[in-house]
């Protein structure tokens, strides 16, 4: 079986000089290579090309036959490093919490330990029939976070 410590050195010797970032390596036992990268600005297909090339030309099919994938970062999916909370500073996000909650908002900060968004709410005001809206900040530390992904507003 290919080691997942020598992919990672590969990409990461192929995109140190790169504002490229590795989100994630997934090595079965059968050899299927499941590598996603991503940047600040994005990753136009021709980048997942090279580096799949590159990782290619540093393993020997001969000793060892191996399927390999190189993709970015999708819409939708859930943030598995760091960098991707910095990406999406600004942007409409869904919290999940390790007990269970579930918030939506704007992530407004990133910082060393966690985060901070901004959520809307409904609020029953006192003397008024109609809910008005409110606006407060949540933050949550990393290890309170189950998983945060991305939402798509039109």
């Amino acid at each position: 079986m290919i080691d997942k410590k020598t992919i990672q050195e590969i990409i990461e010797k192929e995109i140190e000089n790169s504002d490229l970032y590795l989100v994630e390596i997934k090595v079965s036992s059968d050899n299927t290579i499941s590598v996603m990268i991503d940047s600040l600005a994005g990753v136009p297909i021709i980048k997942c090309i090279e580096l799949s090339r590159a990782i290619e030309g540093q393993l020997d099919r001969e000793v060892e036959d191996f399927e390999l994938s190189v993709s970015s970062a999708g819409i939708g999916q859930t943030f598995q490093v760091v960098q991707q909370y910095h990406k999406n500073v600004g942007k409409e996000v869904e919290v999940l919490t390790t007990e269970g909650n579930k918030f939506t908002g704007k992530l407004l900060i990133v910082g060393e330990n966690g985060i901070e968004i901004e959520v809307e709410e409904l609020v029953k005001v006192e003397g008024k029939k109609k809910k008005q809206l409110n606006t407060k900040t949540l933050a949550f530390d990393f290890d309170q976070i189950k998983s945060t992904k991305d939402i798509i507003t039109f």
